[in-house]
């Protein structure tokens, strides 16, 4: 039998929260001395507390710890619950992540306000592609929800190529078009050498040449393309010219290490 003391080390708690434990009849101590007030806990307690300490760092409330813990809830029932709260908690911890990274780029860019991009932009011809690809929506233009999108969408179109013994002849192309509700139709696309009647879980589609586009070199994770492609709308914009299409981003380097990638951002203009 462990003193209160005790117990809290080998619980890796405090003594503070199994007092409050007890006074909400949550955990309460196996014996309390009548003469001393001291409390006393067995060993085989410590499977509740670790029950307690588990559902409540998930963000559960005490409340709700209690009564999952007097339904006398099983191991495999308790496990498969704390696997769907982490679940829970790693995508909320990935988006709030998602979102530090965009809160910092906008920062950036906000110190940066004033001074002209000193990025190298060029301008240049793009050539008609034809392209194998696929297609889906993403709610608006934020980079945390196009991600998620997108990702995706090149990795089923890349295994679907596979499949059908179908080359990729140059770098992937993701082109993106807002509809009238605020959405976004997202395609990612690979450039392929085929008759569009050999299409088979993907569309075939022939991107038309750009006389004049401007272009920005992005080295890196796509989380951060926002400042090199506000720094390309305001080089735009201070050189006369205007977008004239849907604009694409062009990966020339892919490693596993997203800071390893390297994109070209294409923007069709014409001059005002």
């Amino acid at each position: 039998m462990f003193s209160i003391g005790d117990f809290a080390r080998h619980g890796r708690v405090s003594v503070r929260m199994l007092r409050h434990y007890d006074a909400i009849g949550l955990l309460r101590p196996d014996r309390v001395d009548a003469a001393t007030g001291y409390r006393y806990y067995q060993g085989g307690q410590l499977a509740r507390l670790n029950r307690i300490v588990a559902l409540k760092d998930l963000g559960l409330t005490l409340e709700q710890v209690g009564r999952i813990l007097d339904d006398k809830v099983g191991t495999a029932e308790l496990r498969g619950m704390l696997t769907l709260r982490r679940a829970e908690l790693e995508q909320r911890i990935t988006g709030d992540r998602a979102r530090l990274v965009q809160v910092e780029t906008r920062l950036r860019i906000i110190e940066k306000e004033g001074a002209m991009p000193a990025n190298d932009v060029v301008i240049k011809s793009i050539p008609a592609v034809r392209v194998a690809e696929l297609t889906s929506v993403a709610s608006d233009f934020e980079p945390q929800t196009i991600g998620p999108v997108v990702g995706p969408l090149f990795e089923q179109l890349c295994a679907r190529l596979a499949r059908a013994s179908v080359d990729i002849v140059g770098p992937g192309i993701a082109y993106y078009e807002e509809q009238s509700d605020g959405s976004v139709h997202v395609h990612a696309a690979m450039p392929v050498n085929i008759d569009p009647s050999a299409a088979a879980d993907f569309a075939i589609v022939d991107l038309p040449a750009v006389p004049q586009a401007a272009t920005l070199v992005h080295r890196g994770s796509m989380d951060e393309v926002l400042e090199p492609w506000q720094s390309l709308g305001k080089w735009i914009d201070a050189n006369g010219y205007r977008s004239a299409g849907p604009a694409r981003e062009v990966t020339l380097e892919f490693t596993e290490d997203p800071s390893g990638w390297v994109t070209e951002l294409q923007e069709p203009i014409h001059t005002v």
